[in-house]
């Protein structure tokens, strides 16, 4: 029999727990799959223009000529599968599992084999019961044609796939944020991406070393005050993906993108890189740099000078002023603290228990490296906000006393000063010493984006409510992509609603739940909501927050906790209006 090759989006399902359900009640589990396919599947993927490919017990696999096809069967099934399960007891449910991959697939016959299918196969099996993951080429296609809100999985390593799926979950039952698709408007000054440098070495744990290049060419750049630069985290929301610089330029608000590729071998290291002007897409400068691993930061700079120098000449004659001080004189214990990046930015509890490993090892290494001292700081403040270490203790304490040996030892470097300021703010609640210091890395870097977050936040704390949102929206143009921008959207929720614009504070709490669907936005939009009488939505977001928090209530503790980020009184009254009970 022949074999063709197409490109087709995979869908696959099973039912979680099927060989547990076939063991209590074998007929009448059978009879209630008939049901399930006969009365919704069948007609939902006839609607969606799905071909069944083969179908298992419990189990089937279809294809789709259009993914935004796909991945609306997908959600339109699970939506209608707790309606299906009302008045069954929990250990009889029928709740199923979906995943859902682009690729190539071989066809033989009514058949399809190959990697598009595997996929679809692994990512259905990580899957949580009742939800739907899709791979990252489903989310390229769809994030911008569905009205759905995808959390970001990270990369994952499955079985029998050589390389590790980067894997996105569709949040069922939260509605995103209106997006506006007006393209910012481009600053008063040059203004610049630097986009994620591909990894050419051979092997691909160098990832992290490639990452930690372009953020200290970021962030090299950013110590000119005549050039508007991107904040990191929202030149990496595009790590991974085909990119279109003219999209970049309307999502971003710049005028050029720096793009490149690094190639490590042994002690010798290649840089490449190459700057466009999105509004033409015009190649204006590339270059090679050629080294050794000694002069690392040396080659940094050269990168940055280069590319500062090709977007406003007269940058050439101010040599002098793009000379920085080298981070560390190890490059050992700088590469820990990149690795320890890299860590840290998946967020979960584990790789921030590595990064923080990482970054002592650093020390080790160099105990006068303020930059890991105060990323220590920062972490723990981040473990502590999640309840993943104690509120007090020798980690807090420890923590405390690094940001202020940081703090002391890195005064002329922004992203020490930014770190440890927040660090002393919220583990020592030393709010004035940390806002002088986060003041301290804005006058030295003005595009440090994740410092006029930090600020917002302090602000609000200390009840300077209209200069938190000035810091916030700052904050938000500096780095508008950023995977952690829901902090300056809370920020921003927060001073609206302290302020009693209840109205202009609802938007910016939507997008810090599109952003990341935590508690913490959760309950300032259910505050926002019970202040404004709008009670049937309020109720809504609670069963929202209920799936993290099975019994939210009012507490002295809670009362306590939001005084600490916010005005605990209109908060807590926004809670209690919209029906949260007191404990």
């Amino acid at each position: 029999m022949s074999q063709t090759r197409r490109l087709a989006a995979i869908l696959a399902a099973d039912v979680a727990g099927y060989s547990r359900l076939m063991g209590a009640d074998e007929e009448g589990t059978l009879e209630r799959l008939k049901a399930l396919r006969r009365e919704l599947l069948d007609p939902k993927i006839a609607e969606h223009k799905g071909r069944i490919i083969k179908t298992t017990g419990d189990g089937m696999l279809v294809e789709f000529a259009s993914v935004v096809d796909a991945v609306r069967c997908a959600v339109e099934v699970q939506q209608a599968m707790p309606e299906r399960n009302t008045g069954v007891g929990a250990d009889n449910r029928i709740e199923l599992r979906i995943g859902i991959n682009l690729g190539d697939v071989i066809v033989e016959g009514d058949d399809l084999y190959g990697d598009g299918v595997n996929i679809a196969a692994r990512l259905e099996a990580l899957a949580d019961a009742g939800g739907v993951l899709v791979s990252n080429t489903v989310h390229d296609h769809v994030r911008d044609q569905l009205p759905f809100v995808f959390e970001d999985l990270g990369e994952q390593q499955v079985k029998n796939i050589a390389r590790p799926v980067h894997v996105w979950r569709v949040r069922l039952g939260i509605k995103p944020a209106v997006s506006a698709s007006v393209p910012l408007a481009l600053p008063d000054k040059p203004s610049i991406a630097v986009l994620p440098f591909q990894n050419l070495s051979s092997d691909p744990e160098q990832e992290y070393f490639t990452d930690g290049m372009v953020e200290e060419i970021t962030t090299a750049l950013s110590r000119f005050p005549s050039l508007f630069v991107i904040a990191r985290n929202s030149s990496f929301a595009y790590k991974g993906r085909a990119i279109d610089v003219r999209q970049v330029a309307r999502e971003l608000g710049v005028r050029y993108t720096l793009e490149g590729s690094v190639r490590k071998a042994g002690s010798r290291v290649r840089i490449t890189g190459q700057l466009i002007d999105t509004a033409s897409g015009a190649h204006i400068w590339a270059e090679r740099f050629d080294g050794s691993l000694d002069d690392i930061f040396d080659l940094q700079d050269q990168v940055a000078s280069s590319v500062a120098g090709a977007i406003e000449p007269r940058l050439r004659l101010a040599e002098s002023d793009r000379a920085r001080r080298k981070p560390t004189g190890s490059l050992d214990a700088h590469n820990l603290y990149m690795r320890a990046e890299a860590e840290g930015y998946k967020r979960t509890r584990e790789s921030l228990a590595e990064a923080v490993r990482l970054l002592y090892r650093a020390l080790e290494l160099d105990p006068e490296y303020s930059l890991a001292m105060a990323r220590i700081g920062s972490w723990r403040v981040y473990q502590r906000s999640r309840g993943w270490i104690p509120p007090a203790g020798p980690q807090v304490e420890e923590a405390i006393r690094l940001a202020r040996q940081a703090l002391a030892a890195g005064r002329d470097d922004p992203r020490v000063l930014e770190m440890a300021g927040a660090a002393l703010a919220w583990l020592a609640n030393e709010c004035e010493t940390g806002l002088a210091a986060i003041d301290q890395a804005i006058a030295l870097n003005p595009n440090l984006a994740l410092a006029f977050s930090h600020r917002a936040l302090l602000l609000n704390k200390l009840g300077r409510f209209e200069e938190a949102i000035v810091a916030a929206e700052r904050a938000i143009r500096l780095s508008p992509q950023d995977p952690a921008a829901y902090v300056s959207y809370q920020a921003l929720a927060i001073a609206h609603l302290a302020v009693g614009r209840y109205e202009e504070g609802l938007p910016w709490a939507d997008r810090a739940i599109r952003n990341n669907a935590g508690a913490v936005a959760l309950q300032l939009k259910l505050s926002l909501l019970g202040h404004l009488g709008r009670l049937d939505e309020a109720r809504e977001c609670l069963r929202l927050l209920r799936e993290i928090n099975p019994a939210p209530k009012i507490t002295p503790a809670s009362r306590s906790g939001w005084g600490s980020a916010a005005p605990a009184a209109p908060v807590i009254e926004g809670l209690r209006l919209a029906g949260v009970p007191e404990a």
